[in-house]
């Protein structure tokens, strides 16, 4: 019975102190700059293990998170792109140009493909210059990472606050992901181990 009652009364101290430290450090995350900002999910809070932002500036910041988002938006394109040429579909005229890596020496290999490669180029910087804020026109970005300029909408400003938010979050988070999943698959294709179902390695 005594047994019983000590550990019931170290149980009892757990219990009271543990919700102490648990708000001091809640407390503490909170303290850091931009604690609260978009993106700080737990259990991590805001990801800043080299103190780039630790210095406050909003500049910096925005700075930063533009670069994710940009970043984030190309890796979901890069990884959609590869897994389509993976499960083998192509343009017409390009069946024959291999997928994975193996598909740029092919494409500079000939005449066309280099055509190609120069479209692309092209394309890529078009899609530079365009997707920015635009200050000639008379408009504000509502956010870091809007580049509508007061042309695209497909609803968004339907949404209420609530909805926005959600939808911004899924976007840095989908980006994040991508991020990560292009640069596996590429380094997996280049370690010649497959991650893709059945064991299939593109570019081989």
């Amino acid at each position: 019975m005594m047994k019983i009652a000590v550990l019931s009364l170290l149980f009892a101290s757990a219990a009271a102190f543990a919700p102490a430290s648990q708000q001091r450090a809640s407390s503490a995350l909170a303290d850091k700059p931009f604690a609260d900002a978009l993106g700080a999910m737990p259990p991590l809070g805001l990801f800043d293990p080299l103190g780039l932002v630790a210095d406050g500036s909003q500049e910096k910041f925005d700075q930063l998170r533009l670069r994710e988002i940009k970043h984030g938006r190309v890796s979901m394109l890069a990884v959609v792109g590869y897994l389509t040429t993976a499960a083998g579909i192509r343009f017409p005229g390009a069946e024959d140009i291999p997928d994975g890596l193996a598909a740029f020496p092919a494409l500079l290999a000939t005449k066309d493909g280099q055509n190609v490669c120069l479209q692309m180029l092209a394309f890529f910087m078009v899609a530079e210059i365009v997707n920015r804020d635009a200050p000639w026109l008379d408009n504000k970005a509502e956010f870091v990472g809007d580049y509508r300029n007061g042309a695209l909408d497909f609803g968004w400003d339907s949404f209420d606050d609530a909805t926005k938010l959600k939808k911004r979050t899924v976007e840095l988070n989908n980006g994040r992901a991508a991020m990560m999943g292009i640069w596996g698959l590429v380094l997996h294709e280049m370690m010649g181990v497959s991650i893709l179902p059945t064991g299939y390695l593109p570019g081989q």
